[in-house]
């Protein structure tokens, strides 16, 4: 136990040393697939240089084809420097959304988080365009349609 809790107090002193600058605001669309396939608006949030909040809204049809679903994000980043452009984020997250069937719908909440990696084109080609990669495993529950789920997706977002 000993040895976990000093691993993460370095890993914690590390951290803060290595991260990295946060877009002010970032707004644009993630496309993927997973346990769903569909799309989302997507916001993010500097909430310091290394920490933002992301707000999702999305459409996506689970690859059964028996459900739609309709829902709302919001994940908590904590934002790594790789190189001066290429960072990596991870943080925990909580959702709600409405699965709609064709003999019923319902509610559920869901929990998680979501790990990636971003290029920042501003930083390198003065371009404002933030491009990402990530995975998003989420554990839904209240509904019919509760249990583990996951999803890779693409992000393109423009930045100001």
């Amino acid at each position: 136990m000993k040895k976990v809790f000093v691993l993460s107090l370095v890993f914690c002193a590390f951290s803060t040393l290595a991260f990295s600058q946060v877009n002010a605001n970032a707004f644009g669309v993630r496309l993927g697939g997973g346990s769903y396939v569909g799309g989302e608006l997507s916001y993010q949030k500097g909430i310091s240089n290394a920490n933002r909040i992301e707000f999702d809204f999305g459409y996506s049809v689970d690859n059964n084809n028996d459900h739609d679903r309709i829902y709302a994000l919001g994940i908590y980043h904590w934002d790594w420097n790789i190189t001066d452009a290429l960072n990596w984020y991870v943080g925990p997250g909580v959702g709600a959304g409405l699965f709609i069937g064709a003999n019923q719908s319902s509610f559920n909440v869901t929990i998680g988080g979501q790990i990636g990696l971003e290029y920042d084109f501003l930083r390198e080609a003065d371009v404002p365009i933030l491009a990402s990669v990530d995975v998003r495993p989420m554990w839904d529950f209240l509904g019919d349609n509760a249990g583990f789920g996951w999803g890779a997706a693409l992000g393109i977002r423009y930045i100001w």
